[in-house]
């Protein structure tokens, strides 16, 4: 932001204004215009390399967390060893 103090004693600095209430020319209004799409732009520019970087990493986020739960699945044995345990317990009959 512009620091509104001006560095010498007297000196002027662009002060605000309301185009609605001041009477400017249509010329000024189209210029006034013309800076504000200009700066408009370049924000606009800012914010989209910043939206892609923030969904880069969300999204690189998520790939992480789905591949380690896939990572962490196929280590667990857990069904296997209650299948075996299951097998174990049951009574072996001629007829099996």
């Amino acid at each position: 932001m512009a620091d509104k103090t001006p560095k010498e004693p007297g000196a002027p600095y662009a002060a605000r204004i309301d185009p609605r209430k001041e009477g400017l020319s249509p010329h000024q209004m189209h210029f006034i215009k013309q800076v504000e799409l200009e700066q408009m732009k370049k924000k606009t520019k800012l914010l989209r390399g910043r939206n892609a970087a923030t969904g880069l990493a969300i999204g690189a986020l998520v790939l992480g967390i789905y591949g380690y739960t896939f990572y962490s699945v196929s280590q667990e044995h857990i069904v296997d060893e209650m299948d075996e345990e299951a097998k174990r317990a049951r009574p072996h009959s001629g007829a099996n």
